[in-house]
């Protein structure tokens, strides 16, 4: 009898141990399975000792043995693994028994809302770079990211610039602006006396000799007419000095010759007219052959207009005698008497 009493208590030790095991063990790759087990059920009685196989039900963790009252949502940043046990034993997805059962977001990922079965990744011109997050970053002006669940952001390259948050691409520098350094937020206007010809300039190269720029023009400027420049990089024109004449911006004033005028800003010498004129001072005279020249024009001119004069005196005396010739010379008729003519003295004979 003390040997059966024996027996009895150590088949009800292994019976009470498996159905504790089968609770408190949490096996993933069980998913609410019934397990038969071979248990030799022992009745003791005092004749007749009989032993029986029983099948003995275990789900594996056991939801109806716990507390599946007490399931959360997965808390934003995390997501509900189907693969987890502790989310299968839930009646809904997305509610974990224990918060271990839910999985941080990766790199690159987020999830905002709770309760939720997948993360979503950062759209271009986000990222983030921690596990588990709820939102993404914007990326900081002067970078960019153009693909999706990025990480972390690119620089903009020297020349280019992202003036704004989450930019998925860097502009170029617009003609008169540079930029030499990455990740620039703005580019910068090239200083007065030089330019940035192109797009995309990460410099700016000097106004040359006869060129100038100043701060409300994109690009250099060549000098006016009258004005110089022989340094690099300058912002004004200077002025041809008076005395002096500029044929050329980049270049000198040349000192303008004694028998030349140069005022100031000229780009060449004025001479007078050479042969009838002389230089006088700040003005032009006549030369001496000039005068000779005017005296002896004026004296011909002078002399056909008197010889004119006279000789259309002369023609108005010729009309005038032609015009009194036929009264002086006029026509009678004949006359005869006696066979002498009319008009002939008389002849006394003697009475």
């Amino acid at each position: 009898m003390a040997r059966l009493g024996v027996q009895a208590v150590v088949v009800a030790l292994v019976c009470v141990f498996e159905v504790v095991r089968s609770q408190t063990t949490l096996t993933p790759s069980l998913t609410a399975t019934t397990v038969i087990k071979n248990v030799t059920s022992t009745t003791v009685s005092e004749n007749v000792t009989t032993t029986t196989p029983i099948m003995l039900s275990t789900t594996t963790p056991g939801c109806s043995g716990l507390n599946t009252s007490s399931c959360e949502a997965c808390a934003p940043g995390t997501y509900y693994d189907s693969e987890t046990l502790l989310c299968s034993c839930c009646p809904e997805p997305g509610l974990c028994i224990f918060p271990t059962g839910c999985h941080s977001c990766p790199l690159g990922f987020y999830q905002p809302l709770a309760g939720q079965q997948t993360c979503l990744p950062c759209t271009p011109g986000f990222y983030t770079n921690l596990t588990g997050s709820p939102v993404c970053q914007a990326c900081p002006p002067g970078s960019y990211t153009n693909a999706s669940g990025s990480v972390s952001c690119q620089a903009c390259t020297p020349g280019f610039y992202a003036s704004r948050q989450n930019t998925t691409v860097c502009n170029s520098c617009p003609e008169g602006t540079y930029c030499n350094s990455s990740s620039c937020a703005q580019c910068q206007m090239c200083p007065v006396g030089s330019e940035a010809l192109k797009t995309g300039s990460q410099e700016c190269s000097l106004c040359h000799p006869g060129t100038h720029r100043n701060s409300d023009q994109k690009v250099c400027q060549i000098c006016s007419s009258g004005f110089y420049q022989v340094d690099w990089g300058q912002e004004n024109c200077n002025i041809c000095p008076e005395d002096h004449y500029c044929p050329s911006p980049d270049v000198n004033p040349i000192k303008c010759p004694s028998d030349a005028f140069c005022p100031q800003g000229s780009t060449a010498p004025g001479y007078c007219m050479e042969t009838f004129f002389r230089k006088a001072g700040d003005t032009c005279e006549l030369a001496p052959v000039t005068i000779a020249l005017i005296v002896i024009g004026g004296g011909l001119i002078l002399l056909f207009f008197v010889v004119l004069v006279f000789r259309k005196r002369s023609d108005t005396d010729s009309e005038l005698s032609l015009s009194r010739a036929p009264l002086l010379q006029k026509n009678r008729p004949s006359c005869h008497v006696y066979g002498v003519p009319c008009d002939a003295d008389p002849v006394y004979a003697g009475w």
